[in-house]
């Protein structure tokens, strides 16, 4: 399976290089059994990467089970991870399975193996050697075909070093390391993921959503995330619900963030936010921020205008050969949120996108065009004319 699949499948959001380096260690290692461990900081999405490597192989239609070894007390890990006895201890008043039994055929995933006790190592060590486990209690060895994922946030090679994690379990499980790259080492991806954070939050709590400034983009790429996506996520779904729908600008991003303006640096004595599928995510990503600059072209068209002074800053102007009229020349540039052009998604024009997002608004608002008509930044009147425009008067009536 390519990479393109891959990532279409699992919902792994990203087109940088170190996002394309994790989907390629995927393709090479889902088709086999073989062990793998998930490194990286916290909050960079290993447990994506492992629900990648589920999906991709052999055992896909078998169960995944994900394990925090971290969240799991001492004292009953092995209960849960290899099952127990009725009367193996007091509260055990029948037989359980352990994960390691319910995964059968399947794939368990042990996030946090660096927090499992040394004891316990050792029935880890077994079970991934030979298939072989005893449940808690038990005087028979019972087996389990299973393919082991694990991942981790700490260095193993330095809790093996000071006796905190078994040398040959450490040995047994890197067999291939993948790295899960942390945010500030995939700036890229920022856009992309803002942009699948908010559709799929808005979609869940049936919120409008009209899009972030490029501006506020920028912001956002040049902040340290030192809790990784996951802390991008929550300042997403926070901003999105604090603003209440509205088109989130630069000073919002800066007032969220609590970043000084004048010095641009971020104010300590405010707190820190804590910490459908990837393609359609990133499509919708560029046709609602497309939609959002259609509604400054007639901006535009001024701008471009000969007698404009400000025209030698956009370019030259085009003249269309059929009406004579004057259109920009319009681009995508890192540092402007107004100039794009008609063919910047294949064969999508700004026409699709804005036809799409009346239809999209309508729909929200069932068919309110005065609602409509203000979410969208059109007077009510532009807005009739558009759908007739459109031919949207029988879709809205269909509908």
């Amino acid at each position: 399976m390519n990479i393109e699949s891959i990532q279409k499948k699992s919902g792994i959001v990203g087109r940088s290089d170190a996002v394309k380096q994790v989907l390629e260690m995927v393709a090479q290692v889902a088709p086999t059994d073989i062990s793998v461990l998930i490194t990286g900081e916290s909050g960079t999405g290993k447990e994506m990467v492992a629900k990648a490597i589920h999906q991709t192989s052999k055992r896909s239609h078998e169960p995944l089970v994900t394990v925090n070894c971290g969240a799991i007390p001492e004292g009953i890990i092995e209960s849960e991870l290899f099952g127990h006895k009725k009367g193996a201890y007091t509260d055990a008043r029948e037989d359980r399975k352990g994960y390691f039994e319910s995964a059968n055929k399947g794939t368990i995933f042990l996030d946090e193996i660096g927090e499992t006790p040394l004891e316990t190592q050792v029935k880890l060590l077994r079970v991934l050697e030979s298939g072989e486990f005893m449940p808690v209690g038990a005087s028979k060895t019972k087996r389990t075909d299973v393919r082991v994922v694990a991942a981790t946030n700490k260095n193993l090679a330095d809790l093996v070093s000071k006796g905190l994690f078994r040398q040959d379990l450490y040995y047994r499980l890197k067999t291939v390391t993948i790295l899960s790259p942390a945010l500030g080492n995939r700036v890229e991806d920022i856009s992309l993921l803002v942009e699948r954070f908010a559709l799929e939050f808005t979609r869940n709590n049936d919120m409008m959503y009209r899009g972030f400034m490029p501006e506020a983009i920028r912001a956002l790429k040049k902040h340290s995330w030192h809790g990784n996506v996951r802390e991008l996520k929550n300042f997403v779904e926070s901003i999105l619900v604090l603003e209440k729908g509205e088109r989130i600008t630069l000073e919002m991003v800066e007032n969220q963030l609590g970043i000084d303006k004048a010095t641009g640096s971020i104010n300590p004595a405010l707190p820190v936010v804590m910490p459908q599928p990837a393609e359609s995510a990133e499509r919708d990503l560029i046709l609602r921020q497309l939609f959002l600059l259609r509604q400054d072209v007639e901006f535009l068209k001024q701008l471009a205008s000969p007698d404009n002074p400000m025209q030698s800053n956009i370019g030259t102007p085009i003249t269309s050969q059929t009406s004579g009229e004057i259109t920009p020349s319009l681009h995508i540039d890192e540092e402007s949120e107004y100039f794009i052009k008609n063919s910047s998604i294949g064969d999508m024009t700004v026409e699709d996108l804005e036809k799409e997002a009346i239809e999209r608004t309508l729909k929200f608002f069932n068919n309110n065009r005065r609602a409509s008509a203000k979410s969208l930044g059109m007077s009510e009147r532009t807005l009739y004319r558009k759908i007739d425009q459109y031919g949207l008067e029988r879709k809205i009536k269909s509908s």
